[in-house]
């Protein structure tokens, strides 16, 4: 099955590498990258069509949750679904995440696996 055009938003480049392997073991081939919300925006202003943002919570400039409130507030990217990334300590994130309008969300440290069954729950 084609896998929609994903984007990792991360302000660590060994953090989306990882993110990067995992989807494309899933099946992802176009799959876009951001160091932060600001950047993450302006490649979906460019690209035009993702079908999923995999973002991290706390980065520089305009963090996920900032990110996830303007994705859903626009109607053209309003239903691309969004999975966060939050550390362990962060669990109360997030409720203010799922409120927001989170698809899912994923809790660092994780296994590579366990990002792998979750994407396909959400891409059967």
């Amino acid at each position: 099955m084609l896998r929609p055009p994903a984007l990792v938003v991360d302000d660590y480049a060994s953090m989306r590498s990882v993110v990067i392997e995992v989807l494309k073991r899933a099946g992802f081939t176009e799959i876009h990258q951001a160091g932060n919300g600001r950047m993450a925006l302006a490649k979906l202003a460019e690209v035009k069509k993702v079908g999923l943002i995999i973002s991290d919570w706390y980065m520089p400039e305009m963090d996920g949750l900032e990110l996830l409130r303007a994705v859903r507030a626009n109607p053209q990217t309003a239903d691309i679904p969004v999975l966060m990334i939050t550390a362990e300590g962060q669990r109360g994130n997030v409720l203010d995440a799922m409120q927001s309008g989170a698809t899912g969300y994923i809790v660092k440290p994780f296994a590579p696996q366990a990002l792998q069954e979750r994407l396909q729950a959400m891409f059967p």
